[in-house]
C-alpha cells in the first residue's frame, strides 16, 4: 500500500459525514435498444464529505491538525463508516459466525477477513483490510477459537492460526469484527470560512476510500 498511517480520522466528525459506496457501470444502448452494461471494477469505492460533521471549532481545529499531518493527499488513515463499520447487522455486536472467511484444508493458516452482501443473485464479497484491534473473534467450524490460537494483523485483516490449531479439511472458518475503512483526504486544499458561523465552518472536506 502507499503510505499509510494507522490513525482514525476524529470521530465525532466522521459521524455526521455524508456519502456511501460508489460503482463504475459502462452502458452501451446497441442498435436493438438493448443495453450492454459492464464494469472495470470488481469492488466498489466509498466516497463522503466530512463538511458536514464539523460543527465546533474544536472539531475545525482537530480536522486541520489531521490534514496537515496527513499532509493533505499523501498519506491515507483511518476512517469510521457510521452506517457499516461491522460484520454484524447495524446496532449488533460482532459474534465469531457472522461472515465466512473460508475452508480449513489442515494446511492453510492465513484466512483473509471479508464481509459479504446480498445472497440470492450476486453476493458481493467486500476484503476488510482495516479491523478494529480486539474485536475480532474466529470460530472454526462453529465453535469459537481461543485468543491463543490465531493471531490477528490489524494492518491487513488477515487472521493467522498458531501452529497445532490450523483448521481441519472441511471446518468452516468464520469470524465477527468491527472495522476502519483505509481512506485519503481527496483534496490538497481545505478552505476554512470562519465569516458565516461563529463556530466555524468547512464547506467540503473531501474523503475517497483507498486500497491497501
Amino acid at each position: 500500500m502507499a503510505a499509510f498511517h494507522e490513525a482514525l480520522f476524529p470521530l465525532d466528525v466522521a459521524l455526521g459525514a455524508a456519502g456511501g459506496p460508489e460503482r463504475v457501470t459502462e452502458i452501451v444502448t446497441t442498435a436493438t435498444g438493448r443495453e450492454e452494461r459492464n464494469t472495470r471494477l470488481a469492488h466498489s469505492r466509498r466516497r463522503w464529505d466530512a463538511g458536514y460533521g464539523v460543527r465546533s471549532l474544536p472539531q475545525l481545529a482537530a480536522v486541520v491538525a489531521f490534514f496537515e499531518e496527513r499532509r493533505g493527499r499523501l498519506y491515507g488513515f483511518r476512517w469510521r463508516d457510521r452506517l457499516d463499520h461491522g460484520s454484524a447487522a447495524p446496532g449488533m455486536a460482532p459474534g465469531p459466525l457472522d461472515q465466512v472467511l473460508g475452508v480449513g484444508d489442515g494446511a492453510t493458516a492465513a484466512f483473509a477477513l471479508a464481509k459479504t452482501y446480498g445472497g440470492a443473485h450476486a453476493p458481493y464479497r467486500r476484503p476488510i483490510a482495516k479491523p478494529v484491534a480486539g474485536t475480532v473473534r474466529v470460530a472454526v467450524g462453529g465453535a469459537e477459537a481461543a485468543p491463543g490460537a490465531f493471531s490477528l494483523d490489524p494492518a491487513e485483516g488477515v487472521v493467522r492460526f498458531a501452529p497445532g490449531h490450523l483448521p481441519p479439511p472441511g471446518a468452516a472458518v468464520t469470524a465477527g469484527f468491527l472495522f476502519d475503512v483505509p481512506v485519503r483526504f481527496d483534496t490538497d486544499f481545505l478552505e476554512v470560512n470562519l465569516s458565516a458561523f461563529e463556530a466555524g465552518e468547512i464547506p467540503r472536506i473531501p474523503i475517497l476510500e483507498i486500497r491497501p
